[in-house]
């Protein structure tokens, strides 16, 4: 039963040992700027708008009760149950991969998906209902978050990093490359 091996979380050993101190640092870091950024907003509301390299980008507090784009408004609670659900697949795809850059990109996720969550259980009205702080305005850009920017940079990331993976894939070891003509 060799894929049943496959299919297992790996043991812990030196090598997944080597890799929790990024995972968990990465997790940590974007976790904990998401929670004080949107602590900060919400007890500032608003900024002058500040201009970077040409583009307008504001600070304005606003609240989304639902997904990306402000999609599924009203289906909080569905969708806190969902990200659950996303973060504990992410944590057994993390300890599943050897890749450091897919471990990046998969902890920036995770990380994203987590702060997200932590708005829907604590933020008010209450458990579940809670609505994520966005306050990050760029041009015509939706408002987004720390936690959107992680998602979207590990997204990207895990996009950019298997397509270049595919292009360098090699014959299964059980099968042969055909003969060329």
């Amino acid at each position: 039963m060799p894929n049943a091996v496959a299919s297992e979380p790996e043991p812990l050993t030196s090598t997944s040992r080597s890799r929790a101190p990024l995972v968990i640092g990465i997790f940590v870091v974007v976790v904990a700027l998401d929670q004080l950024s949107k602590a900060w907003m919400v007890a500032r509301h608003s900024f002058d708008p500040v201009s970077i390299w040409g583009t307008s980008i504001e600070f304005r507090l606003s609240r989304n009760s639902g997904s990306a784009f402000s999609f599924f408004r009203g289906f909080t609670p569905l969708l806190a149950v969902l990200a659950v659900a996303v973060a504990v697949f992410l944590i057994r795809a993390v300890r599943r991969t050897q890749d450091r850059v897919m471990l990046v990109a998969l902890s920036l996720v995770l990380a994203g998906a987590v702060g997200n969550l932590c708005d829907r259980l604590f933020r008010a009205p209450g458990v579940l209902s809670g609505a994520v702080v966005d306050f990050i305005k760029v041009s015509r850009w939706p408002t987004f978050n720390v936690a959107d920017s992680a998602i979207t940079v590990g997204a990207l990331l895990l996009l950019v990093w298997g397509w270049r993976g595919a292009g360098h894939e090699t014959p299964d070891a059980g099968h042969e490359a055909p003969d060329a003509p």
